[in-house]
């Protein structure tokens, strides 16, 4: 009934998805804009048929290849598909641009563009629709998966309480199997012993089965396996090093061995890396012409109301452990600026090195602005890990747990732990949380976020002296 019901799902999301972009196009075509038409067919006239005819096969070819279909039982957010869905229509956009270009399709690139983003704002809310429909059905006993847990030990319970508490996963556990356990265990009936799971999947209803045993009885695995396989049951294992490994674990095969990475890195990947670098160069080409007014008259006060350079320079510490020079403007006597390892210390509120321009432009975050250098040289990025100097890292390498792992990408003027506060004189242990989530959680929403909620901060920080 389950897989039944999961196909049916699927091509209800299909249907859902083939009708978002019908609505999209018919949203646009209701404008009475004359610039949004295809080359020769206005848009109060009728939509040439093979705009469609390559418009939906490859929006559905991309949901399938980005795993859009594939069911959606985990606690994240309703909103988490939506920059899977932007991957799709930045993809479709390069494709439906190649198409108009040769002449394949008659399309205008101001009626593409905005196809695109009404598209990309219909489908993220039609997939949270979808979600809160599905996640109500399943905390109301519909759509329900049920589990037999093989082991009743530490993780096994902790398994079966994390189902109790997210009953909208859709998840029912009907009990225990466990050679050393009996009665109930997290008031979960202890149905047998190992040598009893054939006989409780002829009896019971049974979706999956986890195994949660000790590593020395890892020998026993086989044998569930070759019986849950036999009866047609998926099978699933909770490792004992789980602990150790973050909630996107990815695995490689080579030559047929696999291997686990404990960590899970969005920005290993290609694609997400060109994405993010393509974003950074755009970005800080346009806004450095159109705020180019601003950074000469900033390097005129500088120059102008205290000795010393324009430009101030420190080593500091990117990707790879990498030390690189990054720029800021001056905001410091000069004195001041050159500061040895024995007094190195963050700047506090009414710091007298800081010079009178140096407060503005500190206050506004303006003396970052000579970074877009080192975000064009590649040296960093737009949104990441602030990086340290070399001998502060050196430093909490260690005594800050997993301090070196936001070195994995490319720093940033702004990150995850600044925009909730971690930035100066702040908790460096907080700062390294949420410099860890960004790097195993890195999404294009993720950087829109960052960016949006540091535009906001700039005015409001009070930590920024």
């Amino acid at each position: 009934m389950i897989r039944e019901n999961q196909q049916l799902f699927n091509l209800l999301n299909i249907v859902f998805d083939v009708v978002v972009l019908l609505i999209s196009v018919s949203i646009i075509c209701s404008f009475s804009i004359p610039s949004l038409s295809f080359h020769s067919f206005n848009l109060s006239n009728k939509i040439p048929l093979e705009f469609f005819i390559y418009l939906i096969p490859s929006y559905l070819f991309l949901y399938y290849e980005l795993k859009l279909y594939r069911p959606q039982r985990t606690n994240k957010s309703i909103f988490s598909e939506s920059s899977k869905i932007l991957e799709v229509n930045f993809i479709e956009y390069l494709f439906l641009s190649v198409l108009s270009t040769f002449g394949i399709i008659d399309i205008s690139a101001d009626f593409l563009i905005l196809f695109l983003i009404i598209n990309s704002i219909l489908a993220t809310i039609e997939r949270a629709l979808v979600r809160l429909i599905l996640r109500y059905m399943r905390s109301h006993n519909f759509n329900i998966k049920y589990i037999l847990v093989v082991g009743a030990g530490q993780y096994g319970r902790h398994f079966v309480e994390t189902i109790k508490k997210n009953p909208y996963l859709g998840y029912k556990v009907i009990g225990f199997l466990d050679d050393n356990v009996e009665g109930t265990v997290s008031e979960i009936k202890v149905l047998g012993k190992l040598n009893d799971l054939e006989d409780i999947l002829e009896s019971h209803i049974v979706d999956r089965v986890v195994v949660s045993i000790a590593p020395h009885h890892y020998k026993k695995f086989g044998e569930v396996t070759f019986i849950c396989e036999k009866m047609g049951v998926r099978v699933d294992i909770i490792p004992d090093y789980y602990r150790y490994i973050t909630s996107h674990p990815s695995i490689e095969l080579i030559d047929n061995i696999p291997l686990i990475s404990v960590r899970y890195l969005p920005l290993d990947i290609s694609y997400n890396n060109y994405i993010k670098r393509i974003f950074d160069i755009v970005f800080v080409t346009v806004v450095s012409i159109i705020i180019s007014p601003i950074l000469i008259l900033v390097a005129v006060g500088i120059k102008l109301t205290s000795p010393g350079p324009i430009i101030y320079k420190q080593e500091r510490v990117g990707r790879d452990g990498e030390v690189f020079e990054m720029y800021k403007f001056r905001s410091m006597y000069v004195n001041d600026e050159e500061t040895t390892h024995e007094n190195i210390h963050w700047t506090r509120k009414d710091d007298p090195r800081i010079t009178p321009i140096g407060r503005i432009i500190r206050k506004f975050s303006i003396d970052e602005l000579p970074q877009f250098y080192n975000i064009l040289k590649g040296d960093m990025s737009l949104i990441g890990p602030r990086p340290e100097r070399p001998y502060l890292v050196n430093k909490f390498r260690e005594s800050v747990p997993k301090y070196m792992i936001k070195h994995h990408v490319r720093p940033g003027m702004t990150g995850w732990a600044q925009i909730h506060g971690y930035r100066g004189n702040t908790s460096i242990v907080k700062r390294i949380q949420h410099d860890i989530y960004y790097v195993e959680n890195w999404s294009v929403m993720i950087d829109v976020k960052i960016f949006i909620k540091t535009l906001g901060l700039l005015l409001t920080d009070k930590n920024a002296y």
